[in-house]
């Protein structure tokens, strides 16, 4: 029998002092140690064991934990006797992020600095000890949640001199999850605003800091250098597709094996691979993520526990708000496709909605993607990277995040559905009006100088939905060619019999062309014959007098459809 599942515990101490469940992974301490590198940067999706790994590390080096060897008793950082003398004999300054998600720049700022204040509080004792004077000891007393930004800023870096002081050993700083303020500045839109306050804090701390022995910095994402980072020229950066520390986060396939064995499922690895194997870190394959394991080895059923542990706000903005090509991608992706793209790990955030393939490596580094392969093109001396959805929990995801688009009272999407399958027209008009109207600007983008784009945003998210609500009776395609151009929208069949195949058609009104949207409608369906969008259906099969047509003609948020 194993040992008890701890879901959500992310305490070391607990879970070695209950004997809980865990995956040894103290080898990270020793080749951490061994590296000798100043700062290091390390992204990994969330739910990854980051703030488990830094809690473990923080119980090894800290002074607080002197002498609590038994933590480590039987893993495998113990076997090593010049590891047992360094437990313990270090100050450590040890803080998350995690918690900081406000929605305005003051609320962030405060979140920063009461997180600070907690800190100084936890290292009381040195407000009195030698070498702390009149100055320091105002200093110290100045850090409370009403501090001024020059002294939140000053904070870490004045704590670390006072351990070093105090201790006679410079401090090692841990700070885990370092870009939740970040995301949330973007999406709520004080990402300037924060990222000058950041900078000025960082710089302090990792950079100009003579107190500092070495420190680790936890995170999603790779934040652009230039944002943040611009004076840390000691910084080392480790992400997804870096080799350095690739099997320390996360659960191997032989972890998981092992488990699953000591749980008495040998007889569920096939299922579990499909639903939860697909990660990958540098040259790693088969990587699991620890939530969904640990939640399944408690539940013993399969269902998307890592996807659903998040609101996943950041990602469902950038895609819902995407141009047609991010939606065009989208469906292929959920088709089971491979994206060959460039990537460049550094996330500009104020670039992500700009910049071409910023999104993918959003998802990328948020585990969304995997990585089946990359090659270095000497004609570009860039790498490029064939990317594909990382497992079928990941899949389900963006499938309930699809259906939150055309979700709610207000949005008539499934009677839309059902009167297109009962090929009733003016049902589907009266929908597809409330839709239109409903749907249209979260398919926009305020600061968009192309307005025109709008309906072609929304079709290419009405096809993810249709993917979605009819994948398992009809293969859904978009702008693919056919006969002598590119059709909009085709549903295939996946069974001949009573479903009839469809093709559809979309077209804003130009008023110099059409006199009215009956016009536009005429014209969208000419275009199906003249161009012959037929042929692929016919190719597979299909007699043309089961072919529906359907034009849908837009002006504004009113729709026509014939």
């Amino acid at each position: 029998m194993g040992r008890t599942i701890s879901i959500g515990a992310q305490s070391f101490e607990f879970i070695r002092r209950n004997d809980c469940f865990f995956v040894d992974k103290t080898d990270f301490i020793k080749e951490w140690w061994e590296n000798t590198d100043a700062v290091t940067l390390i992204t990994r999706p969330r739910r990854f064991g980051k703030t488990l790994n830094l809690d473990m590390m923080n119980c090894f080096f800290s002074r607080t934990y002197e002498g609590r060897g038994d933590l480590f008793e039987g893993l495998s950082i113990w076997k090593d006797e010049q590891y047992r003398k360094l437990q313990g004999s270090y100050p450590v300054i040890f803080l998350s992020f995690a918690g900081i998600k406000g929605q305005t720049f003051e609320e962030t700022k405060q979140g920063i600095k009461y997180t600070l204040a907690k800190l100084y509080e936890s290292h009381e004792y040195l407000r009195n000890g030698k070498n702390m004077g009149k100055r320091e000891q105002d200093f110290f007393d100045s850090v409370s949640p009403e501090m001024t930004d020059g002294v939140a800023v000053l904070a870490l870096n004045y704590l670390s001199d006072y351990l070093c002081r105090y201790y006679g050993q410079k401090a090692i700083i841990f700070l885990d999850e370092y870009d939740t303020p970040l995301q949330e500045a973007y999406v709520y839109g004080y990402w300037k605003e924060l990222v000058g306050f950041i900078r000025q804090m960082f710089n302090s701390t990792f950079k100009t800091n003579p107190s500092m022995e070495r420190a680790i910095m936890t995170g999603i994402t790779r934040v652009s250098k230039e944002s943040i980072f611009s004076d840390l020229n000691n910084l080392t950066v480790v992400t997804t597709t870096s080799e350095k520390y690739c099997t320390r986060f996360g659960f191997t396939e032989e972890e998981v094996f092992r488990a699953l064995d000591q749980m008495g499922m040998s007889d569920r690895r096939e299922d579990v691979k499909q639903w939860y194997d697909g990660f990958t870190f540098g040259s790693q394959r088969d990587v699991y993520n620890p939530w969904s394991i640990t939640n399944f080895l408690e539940e013993k059923e399969l269902k998307p526990y890592w996807a659903n542990s998040s609101s996943n706000r950041l990602i469902n903005l950038l895609i819902q708000q995407g141009n047609a090509q991010t939606k065009t991608i989208m469906e292929d992706l959920m088709r089971g496709g491979i994206l060959e793209t460039e990537i460049d790990e550094e996330i500009i955030f104020d670039q992500l909605q700009k910049k071409y393939g910023a999104l993918w490596s959003m998802l990328l580094a948020s585990g969304y993607l995997r990585v089946v392969e990359r090659h270095f093109s000497r004609a570009t001396r860039r790498f490029t990277y064939r990317l594909k959805l990382t497992n079928w929990e990941v899949e389900m995801m963006f499938e309930d995040m699809i259906r939150g688009w055309f979700s709610g009272e207000d949005v008539p999407y499934n009677g839309f559905i059902k009167a297109l399958l009962l090929n009733d027209t003016e049902a589907m008009i009266e929908f597809m009006e409330t839709i239109a109207l409903t749907t249209f600007s979260s398919f926009d983008i305020a600061e968009s100088a192309a307005k025109n784009d709008a309906p072609e945003r929304f079709y290419h998210g009405f096809v993810l939905g249709l993917m979605v609500e009819l994948k398992g009776s009809y293969e859904i395609t978009s702008n693919r060619e056919s006969g002598f151009g590119r059709y909009d929208i085709m549903l295939i069949p996946r069974e001949k019999g009573h479903l009839d195949p469809m093709v559809i058609e979309f077209k804003v009104r130009k008023p110099k062309k059409e006199a009215s949207l009956e016009e536009t409608v005429a014209a969208a369906l000419q275009q199906i014959e003249d161009k012959k969008y037929d042929a692929a259906l016919e190719e597979r099969g299909f007699k043309k007098e089961r072919i529906r047509h359907y034009g849908f003609a837009f002006e504004g948020k009113r729709v026509l459809i014939g």
